[in-house]
């Protein structure tokens, strides 16, 4: 594929992800605002916060196959297109019932876009040899930086049912704008293989037997991704649910001030992996890890257990950096390793860990305090730096 077609294929798959990142942002800084409307406890919040967990994990199972089937592109056109009617949907409920339901059908046009896109862009990586993964990520946090702080400056003069369906209609211009470029954009061929077949003369058992081996040995190395994936877009999802919550209840500041969390949160991991691909250059890939889920560690101790507002926005902000590069690196080390289905099984795991953090954050708010529960997010961000370093070399590939 020509330099230029892959340039534009770049723009375009990063023009997605940070739409992706705009519209989560804009649902998640009316969650309270949504609470209120459904008159939901904490524990009856985070059940209906299971729908989108719940249509998220099941589409993400089945979305590695019909990116093989159909093509990652047209795959996240049509979520894409979803994902943005569907966001209008949570404003019109008035129970946590309905809400569930509603956002069942939000979750599954959000993992269908996660696994197409990210299939796309480990293609992308794979066809230009440089580790530029971290920049599509940070398109969606950039994006989820503007969505929440748009989010926070209408948040006292829209009603949520006028600010989502403006998220809607934005949405479905820049799918419409975007998406005929990507249809006609043909997939990047992959690099020709480097290593070759064995000889024919090998005993076919002996090959057989290696097959098998190597199938296992990358099977096992998917899911360890999937499972630093987990731990650290745990914290993801609970920031991008519960943040603004915490600092509007715990420390009584107003709706705007509260949305302006997750948008520190958001623009931290958003030049977190802008500087990401300078980074793995420069590190690796393990120290990257291990210091991100450290500095995650850290920073969400302050921002769950501190006092004061300015302390909560500067902990979030560190939580940001650290664990900004960890699940770029996860999932295109599994996309390298086995293609659409590794990213499905990576993702799965790890938007898993993002979408059913939330309803763990609101059980745990519920019996005991809403601060303790989000320090669960830094103990899951030191489990991922632990992982990291066990599995140094072979799995994060330096």
């Amino acid at each position: 594929m020509p330099g230029n077609a892959l340039t534009r294929l770049r723009i375009v798959l990063t023009t997605f992800f940070a739409l992706d990142g705009f519209i989560f942002a804009g649902w998640v800084v009316r969650i309270p605002a949504i609470k209120e409307q459904t008159d939901a406890s904490a524990s009856a919040l985070g059940l209906a916060l299971l729908g989108v967990s719940a249509g998220a994990v099941i589409t993400m199972i089945l979305t590695g196959r019909l990116c093989r089937r159909y093509g990652n592109h047209q795959v996240t056109v049509v979520c894409a297109v979803l994902l943005s009617l569907s966001v209008a949907l949570p404003p019109l409920t008035h129970s946590a019932a309905t809400l569930a339901a509603v956002l069942l059908i939000f979750g599954a046009a959000y993992g269908g876009i996660n696994v197409a896109f990210n299939s796309a862009a480990v293609d992308l990586v794979t066809a230009l040899r440089r580790p530029i993964m971290p920049s599509f990520h940070a398109a969606f946090s950039l994006g989820g930086m503007i969505g929440a702080g748009l989010g926070g400056l209408v948040a006292d003069h829209l009603s949520p049912i006028r600010h989502l369906l403006g998220l809607t209609l934005i949405g479905l211009l820049v799918t419409a704008t975007a998406g005929p470029t990507l249809l006609r954009t043909e997939p990047p061929a992959p690099p020709e293989q480097e290593l070759r077949e064995k000889p024919a003369t090998a005993r076919l058992d002996t090959r057989t037997r290696t097959r098998t081996r190597t199938r296992t040995r990358t099977r096992t190395i998917v899911v360890v991704f999937g499972l630093i994936a987990l731990c650290t877009a745990y914290g993801e999802g609970a920031l991008a649910d519960w943040g603004a919550l915490h600092l509007q209840q715990d420390l009584d500041t107003s709706p705007g001030i509260a949305a302006a969390g997750y948008s520190c949160f958001a623009l931290a991991m958003t030049v977190g992996r802008l500087t990401g691909s300078t980074l793995l250059q420069r590190l690796g890939r393990t120290p990257t890890v291990v210091a991100g889920g450290a500095t995650a560690a850290a920073g969400m101790l302050l921002g769950s257990l501190a006092p004061e507002v300015w302390m909560v926005l500067l902990g979030f902000a560190v939580t940001g950096l650290g664990l900004a590069n960890i699940f770029p690196v996860a999932v295109e080390r599994a996309g390298a390793l086995a293609g659409p289905n590794g990213v499905a099984v990576a993702s799965t795991l790890g938007y898993g860990g993002m979408l059913l953090g939330p309803p763990a954050i609101g059980f745990m708010a519920d019996w005991f305090s809403l601060p303790v529960a989000l320090t669960s997010v830094a103990v899951l961000a030191a489990v991922a730096a632990v992982i990291g370093f066990a599995i140094r070399g072979s799995a994060t590939g330096g």
